[in-house]
């Protein structure tokens, strides 16, 4: 358990999945919690956080623009008067197919979404941030390597790893600390298709089965991660990105069986 007493946490990407679990687990652990996405449902996350006592307000807005970002951090400065923690979550795939005929526009929405959304929010936070702040980014094992996600997700996620370790060496002096999580099969709504159709196939079982741990992986799981990555524990942590994915990065695809 982690002490967030007094402290304020932003979110955004926060109506479900890895936003809302961690949104719960810090202000169950005493943080105020201001929560963004595009989608109403996030006003459930903040209601869900209040209803079990804990402090919470829930801004519908696209982080991902200049506006929606100032008023996000606005919101949260009318809340409580201060930012301690910023978890840069939101994100969409795009698609989950690997289309080599994906138009401009789409490629350049997950883009737009899924890395200036992160640059923006942290931009816009960051001077209302003292020594001893944290951030967190959601990557991906999917922009470890290829293989993991859609080209534009994965190209986009690649880019988020970097803009954590480019901020790292950005804020040298500032005592604020920058991190990233690399998530590998979540369940979440962003891959509620996948497993929709792995249970409708009878072939719940099999998902995950890639990675060491022979499963997939639930949104708390990856909030524990981003918990401690802003807490005083990782006080000596700048500039990585933890992956957060059954073992699936720390091996190269193998085949089981040997042809002779």
């Amino acid at each position: 358990m982690q002490d967030f007493t007094g402290k304020t946490a932003i979110i955004t990407g926060a109506a479900g999945g890895i936003g809302r679990a961690t949104a719960r687990l810090l202000a169950e652990n005493g943080a105020s919690v201001v929560v963004a996405d595009l989608q109403d449902s996030v006003e459930d996350t903040a209601a869900l956080i209040r209803d079990a006592g804990g402090h919470a307000r829930a801004v519908v807005t696209d982080c991902a623009t200049d506006a929606g970002a100032k008023a996000f951090v606005a919101a949260a400065l009318e809340e409580t008067g201060r930012i301690d923690i910023l978890f840069a979550n939101a994100g969409i795939t795009g698609g989950l197919l690997p289309r080599l005929d994906t138009p401009s526009e789409d490629f350049m929405e997950v883009m737009r979404i899924n890395l200036l959304g992160p640059w923006v929010a942290i931009r816009e936070a960051l001077p209302q941030m003292k020594a001893g702040g944290a951030i967190i980014c959601t990557a991906s094992v999917a922009g470890l390597r290829a293989g993991a996600g859609p080209i534009p997700y994965s190209a986009s996620k690649a880019g988020v790893i970097n803009l954590v370790q480019s901020l790292a060496m950005a804020l040298s002096g500032r005592g604020i600390r920058i991190n990233g999580v690399a998530p590998g099969l979540i369940e979440t709504p962003m891959t509620a298709p996948l497993y929709d159709a792995a249970r409708a196939k009878g072939r719940e079982g099999k998902i995950g089965q890639l990675n060491p741990l022979r499963r997939g992986g639930q949104p708390e799981e990856v909030a524990e991660a981003v918990l401690w990555l802003a807490s005083d524990a990782a006080s000596y942590v700048q500039g990585q990105v933890l992956s957060v994915d059954g073992g699936l990065s720390a091996q190269l695809p193998f085949t089981p069986k040997w042809s002779s």
